[in-house]
């Protein structure tokens, strides 16, 4: 299959699969309430006979606009959306299974279902991959360097540290890996003693937890120079640079270490650069120039950065087996870290700390998505994932046409006694499907602009 041929057929696996994940949610939850379901619809618009089908009360179908799905439930307000859903039903349905008039805890928990189902299908798709494949690991305790700012008190003998320690032992027992360095760090004791490459040994006071994850934090690992991914269409990859790449020196100043590159980059945005790559076939001279990008960093202040479009570092593939337990704790731990983010993306735009060129849409999601299959089935599974994520935070945006501004019309239902109809719904629908619109063609000119290098 020709590279377009499989990046469009990976997105619309993964659009279709989390569409259908989201939209089964609100469908289970509505059966369980006992609300009459007329139509559970992948795409929008009127259903493809050819591919549409009828069990029991509801139609299963595929509709013509690729654009997401829907579950058509029972409801005064069917005419609402009708034109999106492929028109009425027209089939008599018994007051008693209208979705208006089930008790508003149960609506919410219909309302909220979707969501509930991308974060419960995020979950599992990390812990799968954490039981059968293990928790990747850093096969390397090589130490680059040690915030001496950030050591708690009592902890100033850290900062004997050096670049290029190797730790071997933490309280004399061998470690291998910076996650087998961070957990025994972690235990309980009264001090920390640090063993050394060529028998060295340094020793902290453990203190309480939080000092203990501080002293740890403060420790900052060496990461090979070795470039992980090339985003195309940005400045790096215009340039040639590539996965894989080892960056030997940047504007003739040798590079030791992953965050030493970063920092160069970001401090030349917009002026070219030359890096010496290492590769396969020797050594490679590229230039560059970094595109100039907003960011704000750990205090709060916003600065631009100059950026490649490169990520990384490339680790040596390492894994270290773990329970079923451990696995779901695993796969949890990333839901919510991933959910996070987002949330916090979303609201660095809102507070115009974070630019909306960051904002992607279909596009970007078909050449990511084309990417991470091409890097094998685990790195898809969990764009899929990470994806899914995405699915059910945008969801809960307190938007009318989406799932949190449907949750809200039911808060103020639940709080005042009355529901949201009239006027007031149609003007809040109508300015949510503007926003919508907004954002869509805001996403998609974001998607264009990459493409074209802007």
């Amino acid at each position: 299959m020709s590279g377009a041929g499989l990046t469009i057929l990976s997105t619309l696996v993964v659009i279709g699969l989390l569409v259908f994940v989201h939209e089964l949610g609100h469908f289970l939850a509505a059966k369980w309430a006992g609300i009459y379901v007329h139509r559970f619809s992948l795409g929008l618009g009127a259903p493809i006979r050819a591919l549409s089908f009828r069990r029991g009360e509801t139609e299963y179908s595929v509709s013509w606009l690729p654009l997401g799905g829907y579950v058509k439930m029972a409801s005064a307000l069917e005419d609402a959306g009708s034109a999106l859903e492929g028109g009425q039903a027209g089939v008599e349905v018994p007051p008693d299974r209208m979705f208006e008039a089930k008790p508003v805890w149960v609506r919410m928990v219909v309302i909220l279902a979707g969501v509930v189902m991308n974060g419960l299908f995020a979950w599992l798709v990390f812990s799968g991959l954490v039981y059968f494949k293990g928790i990747p690991i850093f096969p390397s305790t090589v130490v680059a360097a040690v915030d001496s700012a950030g050591l708690p008190p009592g902890a100033e003998s850290l900062r004997q540290l050096q670049y290029g320690d190797r730790i071997v032992s933490i309280d004399g027992a061998p470690v291998s890996s910076w996650q087998a360095v961070q957990r025994s760090w972690l235990a309980e004791g009264d001090s920390v003693r640090i063993g050394l490459d060529g028998g060295r040994v340094v020793s902290v006071p453990r203190g309480v937890e939080a000092e203990r994850r501080q002293a740890v934090r403060a420790i900052r690992p060496w990461l090979p120079p070795v470039i992980g991914t090339v985003v195309a269409g940005r400045p790096g990859a215009k340039a040639g640079l590539a996965e894989g790449d080892t960056v030997v020196t940047f504007d003739g100043e040798p590079i030791r270490e992953w965050r030493d590159m970063v920092s160069r980059i970001e401090a030349r945005a917009d002026q070219p650069v030359t890096l010496v790559v290492g590769r396969a076939g020797g050594r490679v001279t590229i230039t560059a120039t970094p595109a100039p990008e907003d960011a704000v960093d750990s205090a709060g202040v916003k600065r631009t950065v100059g950026r490649l479009g490169i990520a990384g570092p490339l680790i040596p593939d390492a894994r270290e087996p773990v329970g079923l337990g451990a696995a779901l704790a695993a796969g949890g731990r990333q839901t919510v870290f991933i959910g996070g983010q987002i949330v916090g993306l979303v609201r660095g735009m809102f507070a115009g700390r974070v630019s909306t060129r960051e904002l992607g849409g279909p596009i970007a999601i078909g050449v990511a998505a084309g990417e991470s299959v091409r890097r094998g089935a685990e790195e898809y599974l969990m764009f899929m994932a990470a994806i899914s994520v995405n699915l059910a935070v945008l969801n809960l945006l307190p938007i009318p046409i989406l799932d949190g501004g449907q949750f809200l019309f039911l808060l103020a239902e639940g709080v005042t006694r009355r529901p949201v109809t009239g006027r007031v719904r149609e003007w809040l629908t109508m300015a949510g499907l503007v926003a919508i619109v907004m954002l869509m063609v805001l996403a998609f000119s974001n998607d264009i602009r990459r493409l074209l290098g802007f």
